[in-house]
């Protein structure tokens, strides 16, 4: 059995007891606004992750508080580590289902299926949650084996750069979609506040995602084996992990709840946007002729690229075909709360009268 300092155990400081706490209500606060929110707008398919992602966070917390006051016990130490390292990497799934969501009101300009869009950040996203578990897992159970600290250090390490390698490629396409949407004139207040929601939350995670690679880069070695004086301070100081890993989660969640997506998007991805950025019409949705699984397995069809030849059919240059709905987003006159109809659809000749 390993050894621990009896006032500081397993940390390499006299972990603090109020912070935890403190995080862990302001969470559960952002949490009940969520499931609030997501039944309000009845959102849940699109935002569901962010209500997973913040019930880890919590758990993590409440088990950082718990493992404060019982610094010997190694077993809540591992687990606080692992669910306060996992629950990012799901935070950002919400937002790679949001950006599928984008990608239904305005699938002119989708790049891949909108179905797809989750699934294939999803396939990273799968890496980098197994990199993450293993990589706190070690590290939590390393004492006094600096050989699989190491492991440990270099799978978190590798877990964190690879996520700012995807949300950076999240950040490009969401700026790709905007510059387009302007240059056809097709952007709306409530698709711009969206790209802007995005934009917020990816820096962010990218803010956090930098602070945990450099902390695992410089901490590649155990307390006390060639350990410099940068590596001591990230290993001793706790207030950086309050400050750049749970304050920008707590602003992201919070972010999120300030502008729900269920206030400026359509719940039914059916519901279009038209060529002339304020008409929005209720399409077939997307259309995709190869099977299930040719689009779980290329997403981004990349055969159909090669062939010029993509296998979706663009409904949206048939607008005639599609009516127009008389209540919409862009105008903020739709609603996706219960009650609150998202309007009936206008007759082709009084859609043509909207500017």
């Amino acid at each position: 059995m390993p050894t621990f300092d009896r006032e500081t155990g397993v940390y390499e400081y006299k972990a603090n007891h109020v912070l935890p706490i403190v995080f862990a209500c302001i969470l559960c606060l952002s949490l009940a606004m969520h499931i609030y929110q997501n039944t309000r707008y009845r959102f849940w398919k699109i935002t569901f992750w962010m209500f997973w992602g913040s019930l880890v966070y919590v758990i993590g917390w409440i088990l950082r508080a718990i493992s404060s006051y019982n610094t010997q016990h190694t077993d809540l130490y591992i687990a606080a580590t692992i669910f306060i390292y996992a629950a990012p990497p799901i935070f950002s799934a919400s937002a790679y289902n949001l950006l599928g969501r984008i990608m239904h009101y305005i699938p002119m300009f989708a790049w891949l299926n909108p179905n797809r869009t989750i699934y294939f950040f999803v396939y990273i996203g799968i890496i980098v949650e197994g990199l993450t578990a293993a990589g706190g897992a070690r590290i939590a159970t390393a004492v006094e084996r600096p050989e699989i600290y190491r492991t440990g250090a270099t799978l978190i390490a590798v877990s964190v750069i690879l996520q700012c390698i995807v949300e950076l490629f999240l950040v490009g396409i969401v700026a790709t979609l905007h510059r387009q949407c302007a240059a056809r004139g097709m952007l709306p207040r409530n698709l711009r506040f969206v790209f802007y929601t995005l934009y917020g939350t990816s820096t962010l995670v990218l803010a956090r995602c930098l602070y945990r690679a450099v902390e695992a880069l410089y901490t590649i070695d155990p307390p006390h084996i060639s350990c410099n004086d940068t590596c001591q301070y990230f290993q001793r100081h706790e207030w950086l992990l309050y400050a750049f890993d749970a304050a920008p989660m707590v602003l992201f969640t919070f972010w999120i709840n300030l502008m729900h997506p269920g206030r400026y998007l359509p719940r039914d991805k059916t519901r279009y946007l038209d060529f002339d950025g304020v008409t929005e019409r209720m399409g077939p949705g997307w259309l995709d002729s190869r099977s299930k699984f040719e689009t779980f397995v290329d997403p981004l069809d990349l055969a159909g690229m090669m062939k010029k030849n993509k296998h979706h059919t663009k409904y949206w240059e048939e607008p005639g075909r599609w009516p127009a709905c008389e209540e919409v987003f862009t105008l903020g006159t739709a609603s996706n709360v219960k009650g609150r109809s998202e309007g009936p659809m206008k007759t082709e000749s009084e859609a043509e009268g909207v500017v």
